[in-house]
């Protein structure tokens, strides 16, 4: 397939991580390199900057300035949750779309997200078609959840993963402070898969981790969880739990769920489980009890970035560049985990159908019997993925960040 000449447009979309912006640089730094590649824009606030012509052209940006996406978390070019509609129906958002390209004479498109930014990617893809815009398009991985098909795991994991391995290695630490201690229930993310919350065993290596983990894909049971709590208090005399946002019911009713509160993809808005369940314990059991959530810190610390994870993020926009020129597109990116006693990792295209309607979960036997804790295949899983420190540059004390 010949090179288009052209200029290269780079989104991002959904839930940010703290290396969605290392796989920014990995596109800026690796399309600077190829000279039938005009100019590099960015979507402000993902497919709605390209509908509203609101794109930033990088050339401005010194390789300094570049840098720091590399430690700087969030979404350096704004995200967005917005659902195309089907262009059979309605084309409005698909023209403005073709406009915009036309515009800054797009011919590359890479699509930094998760599964809706495939489906959105998808559907852009099909439209160009229909009306003869010659274009290619690459969808980037990125989610903590850790939930797209195919792919070994998702950029933005690892990092995330760590976090949550530390912060729950202080908080038992803290735990111990006292000779009585309380039962400490901590939120984790994860709408139906559970990896982010598995991730917490990573604590025990310091010989702290949660003595219960409660996964979505287990269906919980309140009369199980306050037996498993006492069974540990009674014990310890305290009791860390990891317990993840969506867990639900043997009837799928997700107990975080706010039903009132969606995304324009359907999605309810979670959280405030662990404050409902540390109230549980102390009205059932009379054991002193705190909910603590992690919220938005899990997706959004950078200086405890695993240095795995952002090495991959930059590989993977790269990879993303370099396929695409070669004439590569309507896939996603994924990694492969090859065999072997050493951690290393291959990549390879997926189409974007297939990333878009599928949701990886954890493996049953990589979840204990009781439903209440992980294997080691999990273990053994998610320990190379955290593996390696960074250190970000700071100014008077505050850590860099790239600004637009």
């Amino acid at each position: 397939m010949s090179i288009l000449k052209g200029n290269l447009l780079y989104g991002q979309s959904g839930g940010p991580t703290s290396v969605i912006n290392a796989t920014a640089y990995g596109v800026i730094n690796e399309a600077k390199k190829h000279p039938e590649i005009g100019s590099i824009y960015c979507m402000i606030n993902g497919i709605v900057g390209a509908i509203k012509d609101n794109v930033v052209c990088m050339d401005q940006y010194s390789e300094e300035q570049l840098e720091l996406l590399k430690q700087t978390p969030g979404a350096a070019f704004k995200s967005a949750r917005y659902k195309l509609a089907d262009y059979h129906k309605d084309d409005t958002d698909y023209m403005k779309i073709l406009n915009t390209l036309k515009k800054y004479d797009i011919r590359y498109i890479l699509f930094n997200g998760g599964n809706d930014s495939m489906d959105t990617s998808d559907k852009l893809m099909h439209f160009l078609d229909t009306v003869d815009y010659e274009c290619r398009i690459l969808g980037l991985p990125k989610t903590i959840d850790n939930d797209l098909v195919y792919t070994d795991h998702c950029p933005g994991f690892g990092s995330a993963a760590k976090f949550v391995a530390n912060t729950m290695t202080q908080i038992a630490t803290d735990l111990e402070a006292y000779p009585t201690g309380k039962v400490t229930v901590v939120e984790i993310m994860g709408r139906n898969a559970g990896w982010l919350t598995a991730a917490s065993c990573i604590a025990c290596l310091a010989g702290c981790g949660p003595d219960l983990i409660y996964l979505p894909e287990i269906p919980f049971s309140i009369g199980k969880f306050k037996r498993d709590v006492a069974r540990v208090y009674e014990k310890n005399k305290r009791c860390l739990v990891a317990v993840s946002e969506g867990i639900r019911d043997a009837d799928g009713i997700v107990y975080g769920e706010s039903p009132a509160a969606k995304d324009a993809f359907g999605h309810a808005q979670l959280g405030g489980v662990a404050t409902m369940l540390a109230n549980v314990i102390k009205t059932d059991l009379g054991y002193p009890s705190r909910g603590i959530e992690f919220n938005v810190m899990q997706r959004a610390s950078t200086n405890l970035l695993s240095k795995t994870d952002l090495e991959e993020s930059v590989t993977i926009g790269r990879i993303g560049v370099q396929w695409i020129l070669e004439g590569k597109t309507r896939l996603m990116v994924c990694m492969k985990r090859e065999e072997g006693p050493e951690y290393k990792i291959s990549h390879f295209g997926q189409a974007l159908p297939d990333i878009a309607n599928g949701e990886q979960l954890i493996p049953r036997n990589w979840i204990n019997a009781d439903g209440n804790g992980v294997t080691q295949e999990f273990f053994d899983y998610v320990r190379p993925l955290i593996l390696g420190e960074v250190f970000p540059s700071y100014k008077n004390g505050v850590i860099e960040m790239f600004r637009l």
